[in-house]
């Protein structure tokens, strides 16, 4: 077997790639297990009503079904409720508002979509044909859609005890000395910015398969999700009333989550009860047009907001104050995003900012994270405004940037919101994305591109994240008596490599062929412990708890390796995979080191054949971008089209440059989507109107240039691996590049915003408004 050691920054080709490529990946709805049936729940049309009856005899004799259960019929099999997250305050100091969420509705439903009854069956279309059967009765209700409408005095409720619809508040800042520096200020920019609601679309549907095994009283799950632990507690806590070692949850590969996949929601704990109640595996998969109907969705919320100058273009102070939907129910991790809205103090020193964000229940999906949670809107926010305040002082939108950075030298950084910025060099990023774009001569395309009839434009978006939030991650190493090692990990990947980057760190640090290294995720039977994925954890909290099993298992790895060498042990090292001598003229391999604990009667050397650690994180990290996109718009059409694309980013340590560019490219296509084309709508009886791709847009390649993307990393000191995370910055700078362009593209017509999605029509209409 050929030698591949690598090293961390290496240019490693995704190792998963060649599985997954020529159709050996292994998904959930791939899985088919002995006597397993299918689920399908049937759900109501109605966004809002009572349930007056449900009738399920007729149901019930149809052909294949070997149950249905309600609502009721879970109460009585003692289900519990979906976990739902408190820990935010409504006005006045009360606890936020938590809703019991039933499994399947019970009184009231509140969404199109919402479960009334799960159908098993012998086949999946048998299951779906019965659902046909099941008679609801329905006394209707107002609905409201929105957050604007369920802010407003006497809305209807979608929960009776929550009044006024209010889930929770979050406010951060000193609101004083804004008002101060605005009463002082020599300009002042206005702004109200809608963000539109998306959906994750992930190329795999969700799905899931219960198991239940009367003997032993265990369960088993399977699903793609990213936390499987955390999905352990869930189940056995909330749903089962059962312990936390009677369940197992197996997470396969993943085809895509960007957050969708992070909740427990109501068809998952359906498998697992249904499984126990008819003694057979039970399967449910999604369809597409059900995904809409049934995923949580991102983003929804509107924005008043403002910034304040000095007169020579100083950032004094900035004010925002949001209403964001949180849909019908209350998703665990929801709440998140507004967290991360210390984001608004972009890479600037901004002195005082007020934060002000209520969320409210809506008759809709429920809103969960979506790739960036909170940092797309918030850094959009920050950057639009800048655009318009420079083009309300005249300054070129660079400059303005320019006078308001924060310098490396001034960190760490206290934001005037809730950040602290350990490192970053935001200026210099931007210098080399100016020079990589050809800033200096943008004038001269724009000249060309007006010559054939279309308007050129330049948008800037220099953004910052919190990443890898306050948390911690599991690793755990085991060595067999060849020396080969097998890695364990909590962190579950669901495209992002982590097969590629967990064995490039191992090979590093160990000297060992990537060949010759394993790696498992995503069983509860197999990884000890961990906290999963999401938020740009996983290089940042996996990757260190790696690095701290790696030292581990150095560390008693040396003086085994001494006494086999008969030598002092402060007299020798590891490296490259060997214990030798300070010269390198004597040294024993660690595959002949662990050939020697696998035999060993001795406890101490018998347990370099097992290493587990721990890392848990005091700090987040902030990775950060400079993105400059340059826009094309045709009079006659308003299409619009992206020509020029470049992002510098600071994402700490790179571990693998291939993997950490296809991230930036996958989070700019995402970003470009949401500026240009997705947006879920309902109407104003709660119907949604785009349930399909028919209806509902997705970027394709075609809605791409080719982008050009450069490093400037600034590592961090805030975990062992000095990496930043690199997963979501590229959707948090493309949502401000973009629109920044847009309206830089029609500023000669006295246009300075158009709100997403900024669809051909919509440019069309409002060129054709302008004359």
């Amino acid at each position: 077997m050929s030698d591949r050691r690598t090293r961390i920054g290496d240019p490693l080709p995704r190792i998963e790639d060649g599985r997954l490529l020529s159709g050996g990946g292994r998904y959930t709805d791939d899985l088919v297990l002995d006597g397993m049936c299918f689920g399908y729940m049937l759900r109501t049309p109605h966004a809002h009503a009572r349930i007056r009856s449900i009738d399920t005899e007729e149901a019930r004799e149809a052909p294949g079904v070997l149950a249905i259960l309600t609502g009721a019929d879970l109460a009585s099999l003692g289900a519990g409720q979906l976990p739902s997250p408190g820990g935010y305050l409504r006005p006045g100091g009360e606890p936020m508002y938590v809703p019991q969420t039933p499994v399947i509705a019970t009184d009231k439903v509140r969404w199109v979509g919402d479960g009334v009854a799960f159908i098993v069956a012998e086949t999946a279309l048998q299951a779906q044909d019965a659902a046909e059967l099941v008679s609801v009765e329905y006394e209707m209700l107002e609905p409201v859609v929105s957050p604007q409408a369920a802010s407003a005095t006497g809305a209807p409720l979608v929960w009776d005890d929550c009044p006024d619809n209010l889930c929770f508040t979050v406010e951060e800042g000193d609101a004083a000395a804004v008002d101060e520096a605005f009463a002082g200020a020599a300009h002042i920019v206005r702004r109200t910015f809608p963000i539109s609601r998306v959906t994750a679309a992930s190329m795999e549907p969700r799905g899931a398969i219960g198991v239940y095994e009367p003997d032993g009283q265990r369960y088993t799950f399977y699903s793609g999700i990213q936390r499987v632990h955390l999905f352990r507690r869930y189940l056995a806590e909330y749903i089962l009333q059962a312990r936390e070692a009677q369940v197992r949850v197996v997470s396969l590969d993943v085809g895509g989550s960007f957050g969708v996949k992070g909740a427990l929601y109501h068809e998952q704990a359906c498998v697992l009860l249904a499984a126990r109640l008819v003694g057979r595996p039970v399967k449910w998969i999604a369809s597409r047009s059900e995904a809409f109907l049934a995923d949580a969705h991102g983003r929804d919320s509107f924005y008043e907001t403002a910034l304040a100058l000095d007169e020579t273009g100083r950032f004094l102070a900035m004010k925002v104050e949001g209403i964001a939907a949180v849909g019908a129910w209350l998703q665990p991790m929801m709440p998140a995003f507004a967290g991360n809205f210390g984001a608004l103090a972009g890479v600037y020193r901004t002195p005082s900012i007020h934060l002000r964000i209520s969320g409210f229940f809506t008759n809709t999906n429920p809103i969960g994270p979506y790739r960036g949670n909170g940092r797309p809107e918030a850094s959009f926010i920050v950057e639009r405004l800048i655009d318009l305040a420079a083009a309300q002082l005249g300054i070129d939108p660079a400059e303005l940037r320019r006078r308001n950075y924060i310098q490396p030298d001034e960190m760490p950084f206290r934001t005037g919101l809730t950040f602290t910025y350990d490192s970053g060099a935001f200026e210099k990023s931007m210098d080399m994305a100016l020079s990589l774009a050809d800033y200096a001569r943008f004038e001269e395309r724009r000249s060309a591109a007006r010559a054939r009839g279309r308007r050129r434009g330049i948008g800037i978006g220099n953004v910052i994240e919190r990443a890898a939030p306050s948390g911690y991650e599991s690793a755990e190493l085991r060595l067999d008596g060849e020396g080969a090692l097998t890695v364990f990990i909590g962190s579950v990947s669901q495209g992002q490599g982590h097969e590629t980057t967990f064995k490039q760190i191992a090979s590093d640090r160990l000297g060992l062929s990537i060949d010759r290294i394993r790696f498992v995720q995503g069983d509860t039977d197999r990884v000890f412990d961990g906290e999963g994925t999401g938020g740009s954890r996983s290089a940042a909290l996996g990757g260190s708890a790696l690095l701290v099993a790696v030292d581990a298992l150095v560390a008693k790895a040396r003086p085994i390796g001494a006494r086999l060498l008969q030598l002092d042990p402060a007299l020798v090292r590891f490296r490259d995979g060997r214990v030798e001598t300070e010269d390198g003229s004597r040294g024993i391999s660690l595959e002949e080191i662990a050939r020697v604990a696998a035999i060993a009667d001795d406890a101490e050397t018998a347990s370099l054949l097992v290493t587990r650690a721990r890392y848990r994180s005091q700090a987040p990290t902030f990775p950060n971008s400079c993105h400059v996109c340059e826009v094309e718009i045709d009079d006659d059409t308003g299409q619009l089209s992206i020509v020029r694309y470049v992002a510098v980013d600071d994402v700490g340590t790179v571990i693998n440059p291939l993997l950490a560019e296809g991230q930036m490219h996958g989070g700019i296509a995402q970003g470009v989507g949401q500026v240009m084309m997705e947006r879920i709508h309902f109407d104003e009886s709660g119907q949604l109107q785009t349930g399909s791709f028919m209806d509902y847009a997705m970027p394709r390649a075609s809605d791409m240039c080719s982008m050009e993307t450069e490093g400037n990393a600034q590592p961090t000191a805030t975990n062992p691996l000095g990496a930043k995370g690199a997963g979501e910055g590229g959707c948090v700078g493309a949502v401000a590049a973009v629109s920044n362009a847009v309206a830089n593209a029609l500023s000669d017509l006295g246009i300075d915003h158009i709100d997403m999605p900024i669809t051909p029509e919509s440019l069309w209409k409002r060129i054709r408004e302008q004359g």
